[in-house]
């Protein structure tokens, strides 16, 4: 089979972008022909993310990032995931009458941690002014920016609610009281007054680009936004998934007390190559397990359009999942000694052969440091949606399964709830982040700040004593899970996905195409991509399928036939309905010139590299 791309690897010197949408990748472009390094600009293309694609990410929610920071020769992780509220716990969400929080509403947001994260990475690492950074997010929200189809689709899924309910987000997304033309240009005022605010105040109260930047994060966390959030959550009741209406547990001081932390990313090595990604925090550490186990898998000898080669990642991807429920988190019941334990050689061999030439169809968390896995409460998903009214939404922005919308498209598709950026700039710094949460369908907009915060909390579970149960001051093992490589030692790739619970299926396989059978960028992002589902989902409201493989089309019908043979439940989705995929990457030519080079996904027709 052939490789195919939809459209040019791109391929420079200056600089690289790639994103999920077009409008960010040139404004992270623009920022680097200004002068501005790979820092700067992906904390613009980050902020106009927020405005562009408001039905999956936005001002309240979270990112982690990734970074390479070639004057320091060194890698950093910075952690941009929010806490739970100090009143948030397994009890408090019992005594409300839930043995799950909930999806949507008030009662699942932790302390937005996007600004922080971002800020914190402009201060530290950029050159810019932020008043340069934030103009471009400004300028679209204040004069308007093309509302893409899929946006206009999540207005429409919930738009019952916010006529009846949530009236405060039909003020910014029904403007006039009706629902926006796919394409029109859309304005949001008050969130582009949000930030003129924030500059003004922290250009009158400091002097100097990083004494204004720490003033920004002042203002956000300790300053009016702060205070607006506290007003709204702890004085207004809104609607959520019980059918019941909720008062939100977020405060002031949760968001005082919160401030981005910074560390060294978590690593493991392939061959030539040394991937790295975010803490147990995160669901990344169940990549780095997938490429440890891979290292036993004989792919070269698999071809990316086979059965065998979509089987063993798939096998590989069931028991590292199956370790994320069981030993993920930072709540008081995860054990350091057991985390590090699961990224070690002779685990991951154990593990890798415990895979078979037949599909799993059991949940299997291994057992590291000889410790009994413990499970949470599977079957509270069935229970919770007994009594639950998803009318309005579920924990996810999924609305594949609304009324179709015929009008505007000829299939309803819309699946996923993340953004993506990666940037390289001459110098060869490098960038990955990974925005989403405060989605325009997650929770009411606040008034005051034109905005919606996170319901990020709805990852924990209610058994005490787990890695990830609720618990006050702790943050939610997030899904989200921007990757880097280094190659042969040398800083090589920054890359990543949106998709939820399939960020780390989508990026491994993406990265073996690359790796081992030498696909460039492009064609390993345009290959047939698949996931499984074999665990429960990190959204509300939780439930466990087992043994589920979405294929999409393009594969061969022998291929899919051995899948099903195999023993996978093989669902056969539509031709590009896979991955969502962006990289950029950076290496030295014989005379020590960096060559750059970025790809993009072309589902969905949002997503672009840009490049010179």
């Amino acid at each position: 089979m052939s490789a195919f791309t939809t459209r040019p690897e791109i391929s420079g010197t200056f600089g690289v972008v790639s994103s999920t949408h077009w409008l960010a990748s040139q404004t992270a472009m623009g920022i680097l022909e200004r002068g501005g390094n790979a820092f700067d600009a992906a904390v613009a293309g980050g902020f106009v993310l927020q405005v562009v694609e408001p039905h999956l990410n936005g001002p309240g929610g979270e990112v982690p990032i990734l970074l390479w920071s070639e004057s320091q020769q060194r890698m950093l992780a910075v952690n941009g995931q929010g806490v739970a509220p100090a009143e948030a716990s397994a009890a408090a969400f019992l005594r409300l009458g839930f043995e799950q929080v909930p999806g949507i509403g008030l009662l699942p947001a932790t302390v937005p941690g996007a600004f922080g994260a971002w800020l914190t990475v402009l201060k530290e690492h950029g050159s810019l002014p932020l008043a340069d950074v934030l103009e471009p997010a400004i300028r679209y929200a204040r004069e308007g920016f093309p509302l893409v189809p899929r946006a206009v689709q999540a207005i429409y899924a919930v738009q019952d609610l916010f006529r009846t309910q949530w009236t405060s987000s039909a003020e910014v997304w029904l403007p006039s009281g009706r629902i926006p033309a796919p394409g029109s240009l859309f304005r949001l005022p008050r969130l582009a007054e949000t930030y003129e605010r924030i500059v003004r105040e922290a250009q009158a109260c400091a002097s100097g680009r990083t004494d204004e930047i720490e003033a920004a994060i002042g203002i956000w966390y300790r300053g009016f936004v702060a205070q607006e959030v506290d007003r709204y959550y702890r004085t207004e009741k809104v609607r959520d998934t019980s059918g019941e209406k909720h008062g939100g547990l977020l405060r002031y001081d949760d968001m005082a007390a919160w401030s981005a932390t910074v560390e060294a990313p978590l690593t493991i090595d392939f061959g030539r190559y040394t991937l790295a990604k975010c803490g147990f925090w995160s669901q990344g550490p169940s990549f780095l397990e997938q490429i440890g186990m891979l290292r036993h898998a004989d792919l070269a000898s698999h071809a990316p359009h086979t059965a065998g080669f979509v089987h063993r990642i798939a096998e590989a991807a069931k028991l590292a999942m199956a370790d994320r429920l069981a030993w993920y988190g930072a709540a008081p019941g995860a054990d350091e000694e057991i985390q590090r334990a699961l990224l070690s050689d002779d685990y991951l061999r154990l593990r890798w052969f415990e895979t078979g030439s037949r599909a799993s169809t059991d949940l299997r968390p291994g057992s590291p440091c000889g410790r009994k896995p413990r499970l949470p409460d599977l079957a509270v998903a069935d229970r919770t949606l007994l009594s639950a009214d998803t009318r309005f939404g579920i924990g996810e922005p999924t609305f594949a399964t609304l009324p179709p919308v015929t009008e505007w498209a000829e299939r309803e598709i819309f699946v996923g709830d993340t953004c993506h950026i990666d940037v390289i700039d001459k110098d060869g710094n490098m960038a990955a982040a990974t925005p989403s949460g405060g989605w325009l369908s997650s929770s009411p907009a606040i008034p005051a700040l034109g905005f919606s915060i996170n319901t990020r909390l709805q990852m924990t579970w209610m058994d005490e004593g787990l890695p990830n149960t609720v618990t006050p001051r702790v943050a939610p093992c997030t899904t989200l899970s921007p990757s880097m490589a280094l190659r042969d030692g040398e800083p090589y790739m920054a890359f990543g996905t949106p998709g939820g619970d399939q960020q780390d299926q989508w990026s491994p396989a993406f990265f073996l195409r690359h790796a081992v059978h030498g696909m460039n960028l492009q064609e390993a992002i345009d290959a047939p991509a698949w996931h499984i589902d074999h665990f429960p989902s990190s959204f509300w409201p939780r439930q466990t399928r087992l043994n589920q493989l979405t294929v999409e089309s393009r594969f061969a019908l022998p291929e899919i036939e051995k899948l099903r043979v195999a023993g996978h439940e093989v669902k056969v989705g539509d031709a590009w309905s896979e991955s969502r995929m962006s990289a950029c990457s950076r290496e030295r030519d014989a005379r020590g010139r960096l060559l750059l080079r970025a790809a993009a996904n072309p589902r969905g027709m949002q997503g672009y590299a840009v490049g010179r």
